[in-house]
């Protein structure tokens, strides 16, 4: 996972995050400043720094670093201070990744703003999805785990529904019979297992880790309806 990755031919290495550098938190698709993670926390929005410590251990350590004391301790606050804010470790997951999918959501939006047809705008939308999951794979994992995370929990449910919306929007110029859910589930399950298979290392990839095959090489020419 730490190989550069190619997606749609576009090297991505260069918009890695780079660890230990808190990014900002997207709420509703916007973004807005992060806190400075410190190690004496005095005071401020506690909770936030809390998500942007587990951010960046997600980013550095993976899933296996993740914990209440690995934040607090990231922050410069008592083990006991997550407690304040999350319904223990499920809980501190949970508001993860609500801006885990944020995030997601912000990265496929920004492809298809700059796409200038709507069969444009879908290969973009995918793009997007698979590049946010090889550029964040722990981030990405955790947002699909029902262990780790409350699925019925309302922020995290708002928040994944807005890559779907991206995803149903997109898939509604589709020439299909079956209707624009059928072709958002499709363009969905097309998209997320291509990135859970390439983060597995299940594709052939090039001498710089890139998958041979990218994702867009096998998205299949569909008719579709501009305008």
């Amino acid at each position: 996972m730490n190989a550069p990755v190619t997606v749609s031919t576009v090297n991505i290495s260069h918009v890695l995050p780079r660890p230990g550098v808190p990014a900002g938190l997207v709420r509703g698709g916007e973004d807005a400043p992060a806190p400075a993670v410190k190690r004496k926390y005095h005071h401020g929005d506690l909770r936030t720094a809390l998500v942007v410590a587990g951010l960046e251990i997600l980013e550095t350590e993976g899933l296996t670093g993740l914990s209440l004391r690995a934040v607090a301790a990231r922050v410069g606050v008592s083990h006991t201070a997550p407690k304040n804010h999350f319904a223990g470790f499920r809980g501190l997951c949970t508001a993860i990744a609500t801006e885990g999918f944020w995030r997601q959501s912000k990265a496929m939006r920004d492809d298809v703003g700059h796409a200038a047809t709507g069969r444009d705008r879908l290969r973009a939308a995918i793009s997007g999805y698979v590049r946010f999951a090889l550029r964040s794979p722990a981030l990405f994992e955790l947002m699909f785990s029902t262990t780790l995370c409350d699925p019925e929990d309302p922020a995290l449910a708002e928040a994944a529904g807005a890559s779907r919306r991206i995803l149903s929007g997109v898939a509604d110029g589709l020439d299909r019979r079956e209707g624009t859910e059928s072709g958002c589930m499709m363009l969905w399950s097309l998209a997320h297992g291509y990135a859970t298979l390439a983060l597995a290392r299940q594709f052939e990839t090039g001498a710089d880790g890139s998958p041979v095959v990218d994702v867009l090489s096998i998205l299949p020419d569909f008719d579709y309806r501009d305008g």
